[in-house]
């Protein structure tokens, strides 16, 4: 390496220590004082994470949800937040939910939200917390029980400095985030009405990258179509008292779904199962069915269930009602309907949402991390935050970094959880002193 190269290096080094350096003093004393505290708390805070994580709340696991509930609550007591666990009706057949609170007039009133099932329920094989290097395995470590845990130590630091006094803070912690309890009514109806005492919410689902979050996400909707056709001898197929038969006509709805409904911005629609013949079954509830048919018999029925992603109310409307009258459209001897169920409403990216998230970047920058910018929200699934944008500004996707969540190979990234939860505290502290 030459002299100049040398050289060179020695001053994009130079630079990028006087850049971090800048950077950092962004932070007010009292700033500097909560990084002190989470810096100080962060293997406590990687072994509460393994302490959760170990301890398996798969949605349908409902003493599971509740036992890592329970956990979380006592943590939230200790920093003198008002805590409950929100049990649901048995038609809902879900846990319930944990919801702390500190009320006051300071600053922005604030709705932090996470969940706490996960998808791998208690006969998954995939169970334990393991941890190799910068690298932490396990169920939820990434979704999202690796979120939750940044709230609470972001929350801690603030109460060991003293700072949380006369904020207004409600975290709602779910229990059924992975597979929602229904009605809907029901089981939102805690977090909507927390979200109408609050001004901002701040979600803490999984993150798209460190330099990303989330300020829309699509909305989920399921259809159900189902389609009749004349049983008869398949020699009379096609002739005017036979038909066409539920197949064919089940397919030319689907590819007309495909031909005239898509192609909107961020609308998406997938038919995830489909069943024909003369007879079929399906048992919604574990997603399985069977069909009974012949190849010398015209199919009697088909049942097809799809989803539907969405970014706003019109856009889902607009979809559904293109989809019911291809639907309508019937070839002959068949008749077909299409019924739709709510899920998740869209989170929309509104200006409240830029300017949380404006706010997100100042905060990233002073800490040296880097600018933060709006993820793809046609990348995204649904989440909780859907559920209150209507009501407040909404961030999300402000969790823990990591891989393969929804499979035994989730990951969580240590080397960013640190950072991150830094992050979030700044970010309550600037909005509760607004």
């Amino acid at each position: 390496m030459n002299t100049f190269n040398i050289i060179r290096i020695s001053y994009l080094f130079l630079f990028l220590f006087i850049t971090l350096t800048m950077n950092a003093q962004q932070l007010s004393k009292t700033e500097q004082k909560i990084i002190n505290s989470i810096e100080a708390n962060h293997e406590s805070a990687i072994q509460f994470l393994e302490k959760v994580v170990n301890i398996n709340s798969g949605t349908m696991h409902h003493a599971g949800v509740k036992e890592v509930g329970m956990v979380f609550k006592e943590q939230f007591d200790a920093i003198d937040f008002n805590t409950r666990w929100i049990d649901m009706p048995t038609e809902v057949n879900r846990a319930g939910h944990l919801f702390a609170e500190i009320s006051g007039s300071k600053g922005k009133k604030i709705l932090l939200i996470g969940h706490l099932d996960t998808v791998f329920e208690k006969d998954s094989p995939f169970q334990k917390f393991k941890k190799d290097g910068d690298i932490a395995y396990g169920p939820g470590t990434n979704d999202m029980k690796g979120g939750d845990v940044v709230v609470l130590y972001a929350l801690k630091a603030l109460h060991e400095n003293k700072l949380l006094n006369d904020a207004q803070i409600i975290v709602a912690f779910t229990g059924d985030e992975e597979s929602t309890g229904q009605p809907l009514d029901i089981s939102r109806k805690d977090l909507i009405d927390a979200a109408k005492k609050s001004e901002v919410a701040l979600g803490f689902e999984t993150s798209t990258g460190f330099n990303y979050a989330t300020v829309a996400r699509r909305g989920s909707s399921g259809w159900k179509l189902e389609v009749k056709g004349k049983r008869a001898h398949s020699s009379g197929v096609f002739n005017e008292y036979v038909g066409a038969g539920a197949i064919f006509e089940a397919s030319r709805i689907l590819n007309s779904f495909y031909t005239d409904v898509k192609g909107e911005e961020f609308l998406t629609f997938n038919p995830g199962v489909i069943l024909g013949g003369t007879e079929v079954k399906f048992d919604s509830s574990i997603s399985e069915g069977e069909a009974f048919g012949k190849s010398n018999v015209v199919s009697q029925t088909v049942m097809v269930k799809g989803g539907l992603r969405f970014i706003s109310e019109e856009q889902k409307e607009r979809a559904r009602s293109k989809m019911k009258k291809i639907t309508e459209e019937n070839l002959p001897h068949t008749s077909a309907t299409i019924t739709f169920t709510d899920s998740y409403p869209a989170m929309q990216p509104t200006e409240g949402n830029h300017k949380l998230l404006a706010l997100l970047n100042e905060v990233s920058k002073d800490l040296g991390q880097g600018i933060v910018e709006a993820y793809d929200p046609g990348k995204r699934g649904a989440a909780d935050t859907s559920f209150v944008a209507e009501h407040v500004d909404c961030l999300d996707g402000l969790g823990t970094m990591g891989t393969g969540a929804h499979t035994p190979k989730e990951t969580l990234d240590l080397t960013t959880f640190e950072a991150l939860t830094k992050r979030t505290a700044i970010l309550i502290y600037r909005l509760i002193n607004q």
